[in-house]
């Protein structure tokens, strides 16, 4: 269960996101550095109840026109072994300690609960409430089933977004008796959110599934779209 604590954070997200995005690819803000809001995200419950996990939605007012950023997040109480070039920076939480701040897309728990949320066993969960539900979070999966466990991933970040690359383990079993051995798969997490942003027709090929989500804009205009797309791999 996702449970929120009315504290503080220091330094705040905002602050650890403003000094990490200008050096990501796919970051399109002003030289000067971003002017972060907060513009909406849901978050997912880790099973063992040890990893923090938001989608978070950032809105960067410092260019000429705003831009709103998709982040996965991941809160953790220990560093992430082999994770360092990953990690968005350490913060002082009120209740809990000192957190490690990752880059979500290569933290495997996350990863993971996204694949589960995508077929429908996780539950997107409110960002700003314990145990509440979020049901503006859609999600689609089609094709057989998925094993639970991942055995590794590779992360590929551009200009258009971040691929990561998931090869599935064989040792877990799917959860259809039906679904047979399932290939790599390529989880397509969309950077740079547009209010105009189509969701991939799920029966194109090598499409799997989606999620989709929203986020305000400045003017409190809402807005929907892909936060992320699964496909088989292109080899």
């Amino acid at each position: 269960m996702s449970v929120i604590h009315r504290t503080t954070m220091t330094p705040g997200k905002l602050e650890l996101l403003a000094a990490w995005l200008p050096a990501q690819p796919w970051y399109q803000g002003a030289t000067r550095g971003p002017e972060l809001a907060k513009a909406g995200g849901f978050r997912l419950d880790d099973p063992q109840g040890e990893v923090g996990i938001e989608f978070m939605v950032v809105t960067d007012s410092s260019g000429d026109q705003p831009v709103s950023y998709h982040v996965p997040l991941s809160y953790r109480g220990a560093p992430l072994d082999g994770a360092d070039q990953a990690l968005i920076g350490t913060s002082e939480h009120g209740v809990l300690g000192r957190r490690w701040v990752y880059d979500g897309t290569q933290d495997p728990v996350v990863v993971a609960q996204l694949l589960a949320l995508i077929q429908g066993r996780a539950e997107p969960q409110a960002q700003s409430a314990t145990n509440t539900p979020d049901p503006t979070v859609t999600r689609h999966f089609t094709g057989a089933a998925l094993p639970d466990v991942v055995a590794s991933s590779t992360v590929v970040s551009g200009e258009d977004g971040t691929d990561v690359v998931v090869e599935p383990s064989a040792e877990s079993e799917p959860h259809s008796a039906s679904a047979g051995s399932a290939g790599s798969l390529t989880i397509k997490v969309t950077r740079v959110l547009l209010p105009d942003q189509q969701v991939p027709r799920t029966d194109a090929a090598g499409a799997r599934g989606h999620v989709v989500a929203g986020w305000s804009s400045p003017d409190g205009d809402e807005s929907r779209g892909p936060f992320v797309v699964l496909c088989d791999t292109v080899r």
